[in-house]
């Protein structure tokens, strides 16, 4: 049974249909729905007490087994509406707790779905141990259920912190492995979007990788990184995130930091959004408040409006005031489009670039090579009389910089004619270091 209250005004019914899509991602089936509207929640039940009642019928009429209530409740109102209707009451969040937990495939991803869930029950923990209240008075007749529920949190406790260190540990490995991407100066660029919006089927269209694609919200947890080469030979790194939505509970956003992680260290973000989708403007508002609030809201984007093969639009490139590309339209399922957005990730990026010669001497000019060609950044390389080598590169100011604080490396300016990039004011704030990791 779900359950939704319009809290000042009336219930919308794409809210209702989403709700009704995430219990459906969740492996239920709907019995019924049950609506209506307060001014404001009730404290014992938070829908009221007739409201209530209208529920414990209906779960009686319907044989429900599971009351969902696509609000955030509070530990005395599950456990009130649990005790009143006799069955299992899960909030909002609980939910999309339960679909995490079926959705997740890594072993990081799997131990931060169970580290949210500990810490969501933390203070749900009596419900489950109402057999031994204590009921009775008297020498021997004492129950042990407050013992049981100190054993019980202290147990809890204790898998948290030894969920916290695996997370830590893994956290490393991956923050390591990062950091090699990020000794190699090859842009990032993140995937983000609003849950079903079509950012894997665009991921496995751009990379070929074999990502996990299907019509249902939370399809993708775990993150994926693959290399894609722009027009012209230069790499990049694209990653798939997962999808938000609205009102996405706080202790998942905090949970997640692995596939959120990729989205804030990103040089570029693709904003990936349902062009079909009648509230369009607002899943954009509810992404970058979720953005804003892990630390990525700052970031360039370029909104990619996707499944236009149902809008029957051809695809299209736009670009803002000042000439740069803003928004690409396309259709992945249809591979419709795709040249357009990779044109206009090149185009942003090489934004940022500038031609230089970089000058190494012999010690330092073995290492320094492996680097560059990594990157697909060398336009030209020349040995030099005394055993050292020269490159002709495209680098941005802030990687150009730290490669010029190296022992026995040396910037210079590239020779008439070399083509250079007129450097871009505003992109110092745009790139992160991609040879000094968070410089």
């Amino acid at each position: 049974m779900l359950v939704r209250l319009g809290l000042g005004a009336p219930v919308e019914q794409e809210d209702l249909d989403e709700f009704t899509q995430l219990a459906e991602s969740a492996g239920v089936t709907v019995a019924t729905t049950i609506t209506g509207r307060r001014e404001r929640p009730d404290p014992r039940f938070f829908v009221g007490s007739g409201k209530a009642e209208e529920i414990r019928q209906a779960v009686v009429e319907t044989c429900a087994e599971v009351v969902l209530v696509d609000h955030a409740l509070s530990p005395s109102q599950e456990r009130n509406l649990e005790k009143l209707t006799g069955v299992r009451v899960l909030d909002r969040a609980a939910l999309i707790l339960d679909i995490f937990s079926q959705r997740a495939r890594s072993h990081e991803g799997k131990l931060e779905v169970e580290l949210a869930q500990l810490r969501h029950i933390a203070s749900r923990l009596v419900r489950g141990w109402t057999h031994l209240e204590r009921q009775k008075g008297g020498i021997g007749l004492r129950g042990p259920g407050e013992t049981q529920l100190e054993t019980d949190r202290r147990l809890l406790g204790v898998r948290v912190k030894v969920l916290s260190k695996r997370l830590e540990k893994l956290q490393q490995q991956r923050e390591t492995g990062r950091q090699r991407r990020v000794e190699i100066p090859i842009p990032s660029v993140a995937l983000v979007g609003y849950t079903n919006a079509g950012k894997s089927t665009l991921f496995r269209a751009l990379t070929g990788a074999d990502a996990y694609v299907a019509d249902q919200l939370f399809a993708t947890l775990d993150p994926l990184v693959r290399r894609v080469d722009l027009p012209g030979g230069s790499p990049i790194v694209v990653a798939d995130t997962v999808g938000f939505i609205r009102e996405l509970p706080h202790e998942l956003v905090a949970a997640f930091r692995s596939t959120l992680t990729e989205a804030r260290e990103a040089t570029l973000l693709l904003h990936v959004v349902d062009a079909s989708d009648p509230r369009r403007d607002e899943r954009i508002a509810q992404v970058d408040a979720v953005l804003a609030e892990v630390g990525a809201g700052e970031l360039p984007q370029v909104r990619v409006y996707n499944k236009i093969d149902r809008l029957d639009e051809p695809p299209r490139l736009d670009r803002g005031a000042s000439g740069e590309p803003t928004a690409v339209w396309l259709s992945a399922a249809k591979r419709q489009g795709l040249d357009l957005l990779l044109g206009a990730v090149a185009e942003r990026l090489s934004r940022f670039a500038r031609r230089r010669v970089v000058r190494a001497e012999p010690r330092a000019a073995g290492a320094l090579r492996a680097r560059l060609h990594a990157a697909g950044v060398v336009r030209s390389e020349t040995p030099l009389p005394d055993g050292g080598l020269e490159w002709l590169v495209d680098l941005p100011e802030e990687q150009a910089r730290e490669l010029a604080s190296r022992p026995g490396v040396e910037l210079l300016e590239p020779p008439p004619g070399a083509g250079a990039h007129q450097p871009c004011a505003s992109g110092e704030g745009y790139l992160q270091s991609v040879l000094n990791p968070r410089a």
